[in-house]
């Protein structure tokens, strides 16, 4: 079972996270999957919009699939490690993205949704980084983009509790542009999309990489948010902290923090 499934709607790019039993968490084939889509959407003038889903009805994505990672597995197969984390997150396209966000959008399933360009959310999805409570920062974006996209006391209440919102506040907030009942999220999504599909192509694509700063297949105006949060991953991922985080949860307690 391929973990990225992709279907064409007209003009539209289906693109579905496959992993429902882990709850699309993203491993190396999810990566490679998503990213090729991204590729070949932007490759093909006949694809003006893509929307961006999860399998099932509980979790768009629940961030990096932590069980490949306990295997030794890399989440960036050769090839796709300038795209970043799922193959999107430093992966410009200048088709527009919609996230349809079908449940839980947690750690890099939030910034996936902070990667597209716009969302629309189930009544039930919730949104968070909780990385913090984890020992880890919110590498993949997070830190990036969330205090870029939404107020700057509601972005560092997030990265600093680790707390998630719900649907209706990331609504108030701008995180998501629409909230609708799970019934009708894909049909939602592709309504947006359609309308955008509708427009003349050359113009949606050029507007969309004036809007993001894309140049060359990246957003130049982001390198050094990114190079700063990739500097702190490293700190923070070879830290005493980082060990405690994953086996504190894995064990089922409260984690005991030495700072170092």
């Amino acid at each position: 079972m391929s973990a990225v499934l992709t279907e064409r709607d007209g003009h539209v790019l289906v693109v579905t996270l496959n992993r429902p039993e882990a709850r699309n968490a993203v491993n190396g084939e999810l990566t490679l999957g998503l990213g090729t889509a991204l590729e070949e959407a932007a490759a093909d003038p006949e694809v003006r919009a893509v929307v961006l889903t999860g399998a099932g009805s509980q979790s768009f994505c629940a961030g990096a699939d932590l069980k490949a990672i306990s295997r030794g597995e890399s989440l960036n197969p050769p090839g796709t490690e300038s795209w970043g984390f799922a193959g999107m997150v430093q992966h410009p396209v200048d088709v527009p993205v919609i996230a349809a966000v079908n449940g839980q959008a947690l750690g890099g399933g939030t910034e996936l949704v902070l990667a597209a360009d716009l969302a629309v959310a189930a009544e039930h999805a919730t949104f968070g980084l909780p990385e913090v409570r984890r020992g880890l920062i919110a590498a993949a974006g997070g830190l990036v983009r969330l205090p870029a996209q939404v107020p700057s006391k509601i972005a560092m209440r997030m990265i600093l509790t680790g707390e998630p919102v719900d649907a209706a506040t990331a609504l108030r907030w701008g995180l998501v542009n629409e909230v609708v009942p799970a019934s009708s999220l894909l049909e939602s999504a592709l309504a947006l999309a359609r309308t955008i599909a509708a427009n003349a192509p050359l113009s949606v694509r050029h507007s969309k990489r004036v809007a993001r700063g894309i140049a060359s297949g990246r957003i130049p105006s982001e390198d050094a948010a990114w190079a700063a949060s990739d500097a702190a991953m490293l700190t923070v991922m070879t830290s005493e902290d980082a060990l405690e985080g994953p086996i504190a949860f894995a064990e089922k307690r409260d984690p005991v923090w030495k700072g170092r």
